[in-house]
């Protein structure tokens, strides 16, 4: 699998970062600084204010563009980090974000760039929850981490930093406008994920994959109910495709089954804990078992457990009304499938 082309037009559906007229005009602009200030929000009204900002981030992209003509990988992970920070920053920019989030996520590229630039070694692997975004999905985080330090990083690093900012892009969001707003920012996040722990596999080939123990990179989906819901036809249909793409891979890749984990939950609506929960978090289990099985996953392979709310990947607290909350709730009405490969 190819490393996937850093563009904002991939990303998030926007123009290219800055259209042939801009770049011509800009051609040539100043020298690069370690620091990039954008024109105050109350002064972003005038061409001239517009067009210097344009201008800030044609000379950030610049920089990192010579970044790698001088010999690192598009694909490396402070590069990719960079540049999508620079992406997500001028992405709400031309949204008419007036908040604090388009400076701040352009700051997190040019420290990067300039660390690279000055040769500092190590380059910071943190990533900042800038404007105060909130942190959503500690299930991708995770999910991402685990991908940092294994031998598959290497074929993996663009998709893990670019994973790591979408996130904090979507928290953004869900302060700014709520659940309906981060929604589109954490699935490409989760895109990013699935993506990263597929490159890991593939990287080196097999016998890279020896190297690793199976159960370090497994095929995670999430199948997601509707509320108070169980069967098959309750399922949303994203993440029955999103299971499908998975059983493709596995077969693409050549990989073995040694088997499946399924772990299900239920969101908090019925209160932490409470039995009726439970109930539904195991009746959801019991469904993906079905559903696998009849997929050609061999029964004997598969184990379920059921955990009913203790387990939320999403909070929530403050969405309203009742429909937004329950769609932001989604995330936590899911059976987690967990295919442990070889």
């Amino acid at each position: 699998m190819k490393a996937k082309p850093m563009t904002s037009s991939r990303l998030h559906g926007a123009a290219p970062l800055l259209c042939a007229a801009i770049l011509a005009t800009l051609a040539g602009a100043g020298h690069a600084q370690d620091a990039v200030r954008l024109a105050a929000q109350q002064d972003r009204i005038s061409d001239e204010a517009i067009h210097a900002d344009l201008g800030s981030y044609d000379v950030t992209q610049g920089r990192i563009q010579a970044l790698n003509d001088a010999g690192r990988p598009v694909a490396d992970y402070h590069l990719s980090k960079a540049q999508c920070w620079l992406d997500v920053s001028f992405h709400e920019y031309s949204r008419n974000d007036r908040s604090a989030f388009p400076q701040e996520a352009l700051d997190e590229s040019v420290k990067l760039i300039a660390g690279m630039e000055h040769g500092v070694e190590p380059l910071p692997v943190d990533t900042a929850l800038v404007n105060d975004a909130r942190y959503l999905r500690h299930d991708l985080w995770q999910r991402l981490r685990a991908i940092h330090g294994t031998p598959g990083f290497a074929c993996a690093q663009q998709a893990v930093a670019c994973g790591e900012v979408d996130l904090v892009h979507a928290g953004n969001e869900f302060n700014q406008q709520q659940w309906r707003h981060a929604k589109p920012y954490v699935q490409i996040a989760e895109d990013w994920v699935n993506d990263a722990e597929a490159l890991a596999r593939q990287c080196g080939g097999p016998a890279a994959s020896t190297a690793t123990p199976a159960a370090e990179l497994p095929l995670v989906v999430n199948l997601l109910f509707e509320f108070d819901r169980h069967g098959r036809g309750d399922i949303r249909d994203h993440s029955l495709q999103t299971l499908e793409r998975a059983l493709a891979r596995i077969a693409e890749e050549g990989l073995a089954v040694e088997r499946v984990e399924l772990v299900g939950h239920a969101d908090r609506m019925a209160g932490r804990g409470h039995g009726y929960n439970q109930d539904l978090s195991e009746r959801r289990a019991q469904t993906a078992r079905a559903l696998l099985a009849e997929r050609g996953v061999d029964p004997g392979a598969i184990q379920y457990a059921f955990r009913g709310d203790t387990e939320q990947v999403q909070r929530c607290e403050g969405v309203t009304p009742r429909a937004a909350l329950l769609e932001c709730l989604l995330p936590n009405r899911r059976v987690e499938v967990r295919f442990i490969v070889r």
